[in-house]
């Protein structure tokens, strides 16, 4: 079976390349409420010390191969009394194909009242695409010449982006939009020696639409409970629906369970190591049909605050 997704993978991908290109979506994250800055450029700043994290996915281990792997890597922080700034790294890897993210993100602050915040955040910067085609033949006994694809190695194309999150103490809410252009990337050495001026479009970056919202519920001084959503949203694709509820006990472990609308049920564990220190791990398994090839996806992130001397953490930020 495994042998067989390989092939199933390249034709695939061998036809996102033709004339109809596919509208892409943005990487998929199931602890979205730790990397924030990913999705929304307004979260710049919005932790009032130095915040840097870095976060490794692994979709469909151990089964299929090609699978996707994503790395994240953020760090923000506020600048001055109303501005934020901050850098998001995105390496994402699928089969035949690798892109990079690279954006800087600016946030102003406006408060609206005694506890509540409105951010607003631009960001900008660079997407490249690889595709190697050399990596994969499907068409063992066919004329491969008629599925040959030639190479794609760092297609650039610019990114920019915004939002707005608005929050207190205990809610958030946000609205984004990663990348507000859309660019078709082509296979432009395609049509060299042919008469046709035509090429073919390999992938067509699609505007990508979240919106998230969170509440902390302070049961007791031990225990705070926060549902969350996330939705994104794509022309040309599913809706997408996050449902998550986390415990925090004692400031020091987080427990919760999500639920992926017609996808996935994941199970999320993080761990307050000290003041400045968060690791956290998520596990997802699978709701469709696909759940029989494969064991699951899982996350893995470290979270590194930097407090001033003088201050100390008496409650971590739940979001």
């Amino acid at each position: 079976m495994r042998k067989l997704l390989v092939p199933f993978l390249a034709l695939m991908f061998i036809g996102f390349s033709s004339d109809n290109a596919f509208a892409q979506q943005d990487a998929q994250y199931t602890q979205y409420m730790y990397n924030t800055l990913s999705i929304n450029p307004a979260y710049a700043g919005s932790r009032d010390v130095l915040s840097v994290l870095g976060l490794y996915r692994n979709q469909w281990f151990n089964n299929i191969e090609g699978a996707p792997n994503t790395y994240t890597f953020s760090i923000h922080s506020p600048f001055g009394k109303n501005v934020g700034l901050g850098l998001n790294v995105v390496r994402d890897e699928i089969f035949i194909t690798n892109e990079t993210y690279i954006d800087l993100a600016f946030s102003y602050t406006l408060n609206l009242s005694e506890e509540g915040r409105l951010n607003l955040g631009l960001k900008g910067g660079a997407h490249l695409l690889d595709v190697n085609f050399d990596q994969t033949n499907p068409f063992q006994n066919g004329d491969t010449q008629a599925t040959a694809q030639p190479n794609i190695d760092n297609k650039f194309s610019p990114q920019f982006g915004l939002g707005a999150y608005y929050y207190t103490n205990k809610f958030y809410l946000g609205f984004s939009a990663p990348n507000v252009l859309e660019t078709d990337h082509f296979d432009e050495s395609s049509t060299l020696g042919s008469s046709s001026s035509n090429s073919s479009a390999t992938a067509k970056e699609k505007v990508n639409f979240y919106l998230m919202s969170g509440y902390v519920f302070e049961l007791n001084r031990d225990l705070d409970l926060k549902p969350s959503g996330l939705v994104k949203a794509v022309e040309g694709a599913p809706l997408q629906v996050d449902l998550s509820l986390n415990a925090l006990i004692k400031d020091k472990l987080t427990l919760g369970v999500a639920y992926r609308w017609s996808a996935a049920l994941s199970a999320m564990a993080g761990f307050q190591l000290s003041d400045e220190l968060m690791l956290g791990i998520a596990y997802d398994r699978e709701t469709t049909a696909l759940n029989q090839f494969n064991s699951g996806s899982y996350e893995i992130f470290l979270r590194y605050e930097l407090f001033k001397k003088e201050e100390r953490m008496i409650s971590p930020r739940f979001f």
